[in-house]
């Protein structure tokens, strides 16, 4: 039998404002992550006090972050591959180090850990976007899917939900086979790929998407196999899109098209899709990307680590490109960063501020966020919705100050993740006083599982 209980927020933002003194009563009964349970069944404002019983949030409480862009290893490569210079491909051979070394055990060890890390800043769903599927040399584990079930269950134990990206990964470049680093990404072919991917099911707390990890991945004859794959299960279909410019002139060597015109051929577009970075566009790609509908997902805090540029995020999203926001290598995980680097970050290159507004940017990071990862039910304080709310100090040496109806706008150019106190997944404490409720130690679990894997 479904139960409540109900929250009393301090101050909430409601998607377009902050209001005072705000109710939830949350349907409970279920797991962390229930689908029947864990949603809200009313919201009421106005509430000066709390009501009795009602467990009480002190600051200004959002709804979960959506965390839409992972590669949770890349957690390991943090301040390691700040030493010296380099580009881009020079930090790709740092990653392939790490990417040998792991194994289910380690990953679900690393990846519980970098979860955790997650919900303490406030995200409630992440997008993961995998491709580590065997073993070193590219032979299958036992269970082919043993490196996705392990990621599946460390967000359960992180106490997250998921939307398992699993990434065809095929080929090293147009016409190249795999080198050894990426033989156990590779299936072989699209179709090995949709028979290994078939076989993984879902949960109350993870979806199963599909990723096309980038044109020079996928030969552009089998990328309409993925989406063909994603479009029967209406599954989100993610694809690294232009992030560098040598990808966009090798594609328009082997095609005559850009990246983004041949997915297009190919059927790859459309509004389940979302192409992350999305960084070196032209004008025709931002047509096609807003006329069907594609997401973009900005990762701002990597594409500034990564020296990758500046994506045209403002044109993308005028074009009809829904935006949402990744911490992709985890260079940092706070999505608050996030949204602040993605206004900012256009400031520097047109020179005028405002791009979006808060309540813009935080709808990037919740709504949409959770839209690009198959839960449209989700980043909403509103009945019907998922109860997973994240709740923000209001006097901390950051946030202490502006008065609290500028919340939103606090939230996004003062707050950080170490200013989240509460994060609660379907109606559930997983952050508590900004303390994990799961992993006791988060800093230990990520300090042992990193050193497991760098070798």
């Amino acid at each position: 039998m479904t139960a409540h209980k109900t929250y009393w927020l301090e101050h909430a933002w409601l998607g377009t404002h902050v209001e005072p003194g705000v109710a939830l009563t949350v349907s409970t009964g279920g797991s962390a992550a229930g689908a029947a349970d864990g949603r809200i069944a009313s919201v009421r404002t106005g509430v000066e006090s709390p009501p009795p019983g009602a467990e009480i949030l002190r600051g200004l409480t959002l709804p979960g972050l959506a965390n839409a862009h992972s590669h949770a290893f890349h957690r390991a490569l943090r301040s390691l591959v700040q030493v010296g210079s380099g580009t881009f491909w020079t930090w790709r051979d740092f990653m392939y180090k790490v990417a040998q070394n792991l194994t289910p055990d380690t990953y679900f060890a690393l990846a519980r850990a970098v979860y955790a890390e997650m919900a303490l800043a406030g995200v409630t769903n992440v997008g993961e976007f995998h491709y580590v599927h065997h073993a070193p040399g590219g032979a299958p584990y036992a269970d082919p899917n043993a490196m996705g079930e392990a990621l599946i269950e460390a967000a359960a134990e992180a106490g997250i939900r998921i939307t398992l990206l699993d990434t065809a990964y095929l080929s090293a470049g147009f016409g190249e086979a795999p080198n050894p680093h990426q033989l156990r990404f590779s299936d072989g072919t699209a179709d090995a790929w949709a028979e290994r991917v078939s076989a993984l099911k879902g949960r109350d707390h993870a979806l199963i998407g599909a990723a096309i990890h980038s044109v020079r991945a996928v030969p552009a004859e089998q990328l309409a196999t993925v989406a063909a794959w994603a479009q029967e299960r209406r599954a989100p279909l993610h694809v690294h899109l232009s992030e560098q410019t040598a990808e966009n002139d090798a594609c328009q060597a082997a095609h005559g098209r850009t990246p983004t015109q041949l997915l297009a051929d190919h059927g790859v577009l459309g509004p389940r899709t979302t192409g992350v970075h999305n960084t070196h566009l032209t004008d025709e790609d931002i047509a096609l990307l807003g006329g069907t509908a594609t997401g973009t997902c900005m990762c701002p805090t990597t594409e500034r680590d990564l020296a990758d540029g500046i994506g045209p995020a403002t044109r993308l999203q005028r074009a009809g490109s829904p935006l949402s926001l990744g911490s992709d290598s985890h260079a940092v995980i706070d999505l608050l960063e996030e949204a602040r680097a993605m206004e900012l970050n256009e400031r520097l290159r047109s020179r005028t501020r405002g791009h979006w507004t808060a309540n813009a940017l935080l709808t990037a990071a919740t709504a949409d966020g959770h839209a690009a990862l198959g839960r449209p039910d989700a980043g909403r304080l509103e009945a019907g919705a998922l109860a997973d709310f994240t709740t923000i100090a209001l006097d901390s040496v950051r946030t202490a100050g502006p008065l609290p109806r500028l919340g939103a706008e606090t939230a996004v150019f003062a707050a950080s993740a170490a200013d989240v106190r509460h994060t609660v997944v379907g109606g559930r404490h997983v952050v508590r006083d900004g303390a994990h409720t799961l992993v006791p130690d988060v800093p230990s679990a990520l300090a042992e599982s990193i050193a497991a894997v760098r070798g």
